[in-house]
């Protein structure tokens, strides 16, 4: 059980990265949003918030195993804000690399309400809901500068 924990919590490897592991867990998520992308948008947003509570639990429990509180290598609050980032934005190669820019800068700055979550949710709810924050903030970004292009 902890490999399969240590699997998804890392999102198969990418959060080993040795530097910038956040940066690659979101690149890890665009073949994710990539294979969700065609669904209508109320079943998409059904399965990002189904995957954000199992993302919580994943969370939760890689810390455990890794004996600390939000180390890098877990990634797998990165996937879920990336699909909230995601939500309805039409899939071309600009709406993918703006919505990972974007997620990418929101999830750095942490913005309230995020910072807040961050801050003071503890286990995986304080891992993962800031991010899901970020990605809302990234989500209308996104919508934003794809309505001018």
């Amino acid at each position: 059980m902890k490999r399969c924990i240590v699997l998804l919590a890392t999102w198969f490897g990418t959060g080993l990265a040795p530097i910038v592991p956040g940066t690659f867990g979101t690149a890890g998520a665009i073949p994710f949003f990539l294979i969700l992308s065609p669904l209508p948008l109320w079943i998409y947003l059904l399965t990002a918030v189904t995957f954000t509570v199992f993302a919580c639990w994943v969370a939760g429990e890689a810390e455990l195993v890794f004996g600390e509180h939000d180390p890098g290598k877990i990634v797998i609050d990165e996937v879920a804000g990336y699909l909230f980032t995601m939500a309805g934005v039409p899939v071309s190669v600009v709406s993918v690399l703006c919505g990972f820019f974007f997620f990418r800068v929101f999830d750095i700055l942490k913005p309230q309400p995020a910072r807040w979550l961050d801050r003071n949710l503890k286990g995986g709810y304080g891992v993962v809901l800031d991010d899901v924050a970020a990605g809302f903030y990234a989500c209308a970004a996104t919508h934003l500068v794809m309505r001018y292009l």
